[in-house]
């Protein structure tokens, strides 16, 4: 086994992969609707088969039929049978067409026999439980005179055999899928998508003709993607995690060298695997996606997505290393430079501000520590670790800042809506009092007032909601958080 993950690139949300997003979002509206409905149908009607007369009657002729036409799964089957293990033997018997076809012919259960009746009845019922087939409808068809239906080249690779089936794609799927994505263009990226899912089939199909059981999952359109990111980034040095059976490390070596080694992977695979694994699919997926990625760089222009050492090439890393170093040195002020650089380059990480505001509070009437507080301030996120990182900033800035803190208005109003999200209702109200006092005339001062005053009432504070209703008749009188504050 063996399997190489890109560490490189990260998703960038200014143009997000919404492609990539959507096909698992397909995916996983197909696996857990109708796939989940026909799963749970079928429980029902086994449930049944179960406790009825069907075993009995039906099962040992199912083995014995097994033993005279030598099939392989013959001594297998036997075992099942004195193991009373029926679950497993319905599940066999329902994937043999010849043994079905007999079956309903009346061949098996005959009319003349005393049971025949009975079998008659329950064979019905159990069938009327049965739900119109799905999986196997769709899912590309590889037993013996299989009738043709090219359709079910595509639609095999949006349906999973079980939850980790999908999950484990679903991974993949968006390794892979947002880089190419963003060089190709939704529309380019959809089309090779799926002419690498009808690639897939195409091999697979060719292989497995005739071996008998479905093919379905979309490895193989996953894989065309592999192909085309080894083709996209080529000589560009990659950081991959890889497993080689138990033994697993990181590499950097260019990509393109890891497209003969999937290669390798997948035949050897299915030269010593199983057949659980359709490994003719993921090569089949490999060659189209390669080869399409290939046709289209000599054709078209394409721009890959960086990767990242392409991304840190601007100095970043030796900045936040000189400040680390600096700091560790008590240099401070010179760390202080340093972060500040850094800072410039990824203006919103905020593990970056909170170095350099943590370094810069040493020195409170330095300009890096009202800069850095307010480039906190004014991060954009609005997820748990970047409120918390804020009011605790905010606190100790507020404490700490010589000769006094520096608040801008719109810092003041940004603060006091996210400190009422976050439910830090004491510090919301001073800032919105500071706001007033200092700023009457601010344009986000009713909207600021608004949000919070709503907030406070949802959080059962109605006097201090209540405190701010004459303000906001005064500034947005036809508002409706205005009215909705007049009416609680």
């Amino acid at each position: 086994m063996f399997y190489a993950i890109p560490l490189e690139n990260r998703p960038t949300w200014r143009n997000p992969p919404w492609l990539t997003i959507l096909l698992i979002l397909v995916n996983m509206a197909v696996f857990w609707g109708p796939q989940r409905a026909e799963e749970n149908a079928q429980k029902k009607a086994a449930a049944f088969y179960l406790s009825s007369s069907l075993p009995a009657l039906e099962l040992p002729a199912f083995v014995g039929w097994l033993e005279e036409t030598a099939s392989p799964r013959a001594p297998a089957a036997r075992r099942m049978l004195q193991q009373r293990r029926y679950g497993a033997l319905l599940d066999g018997l329902e994937h043999e067409k010849d043994f079905l076809a007999r079956l309903h012919g009346g061949l098996v259960i005959r009319p003349g026999q005393a049971a025949h009746a009975q079998w008659e009845q329950d064979r019905r019922r159990y069938e009327a439980l049965q739900p119109a087939p799905f999986t196997t409808r769709w899912a590309q068809d590889n037993t013996k005179d299989a009738p043709f239906r090219p359709v079910t080249w595509i639609t095999a690779a949006f349906l999973h055999a079980d939850t980790s089936h999908l999950i484990g794609n679903m991974v993949f799927l968006f390794l892979f899928g947002f880089s190419v994505e963003l060089a190709l263009g939704r529309g380019l990226y959809l089309a090779f998508y799926l002419a690498g899912a009808l690639g897939a089939s195409l091999l697979a199909g060719w292989a497995y003709a005739g071996q008998g059981g479905y093919g379905l999952g979309a490895s193989g359109a996953i894989s065309a993607l592999m192909g085309m990111y080894a083709v996209m980034y080529r000589l560009r040095r990659i950081r991959f995690f890889y497993q080689l059976f138990f033994y697993f490390n990181y590499v950097t070596a260019p990509a393109l060298l890891l497209l003969p080694a999937w290669i390798a992977n997948e035949m050897l695979q299915h030269l010593i695997g199983g057949k659980g694994v359709a490994y003719m699919a993921h090569l089949g997926g490999l060659l189209t996606g390669a080869l399409l990625m290939a046709a289209a760089m000599r054709w078209r222009k394409l721009t890959p997505p960086p990767a990242a050492a392409e991304r840190t090439s601007d100095g970043f890393e030796q900045h936040v290393a000189e400040a680390k170093r600096l700091a560790a040195e008590m240099k401070f002020d010179a760390a202080c430079t340093q972060w500040r650089a850094a800072a410039k380059l990824r203006p919103a990480d905020g593990e970056v501000l909170r170095a350099w505001f943590n370094t810069a509070r040493l020195q409170p009437a330095g300009e890096d520590f009202h800069r850095a507080a307010q480039r906190i301030f004014r991060l954009g996120p609005s997820d748990d670790a970047t409120l918390e990182l804020q009011h605790a900033s905010y606190r100790t800035y507020l404490d700490q800042a010589k000769p006094g803190a520096r608040l801008k208005p719109d810092d003041m109003a940004r603060l006091a809506r996210r400190f009422t999200r976050a439910r830090q209702f004491d510090d919301a109200d001073k800032l919105c009092r500071a706001l007033l006092k200092s700023a009457p005339e601010h344009s986000g001062l009713a909207d600021t007032l608004g949000i919070c005053a709503q907030g406070w009432l949802r959080a059962g504070q109605r006097e201090r909601a209540l405190y701010w209703l004459p303000h906001l008749q005064r500034l947005a009188p036809n508002d409706m958080a205005t009215r909705a504050l007049a009416q609680a």
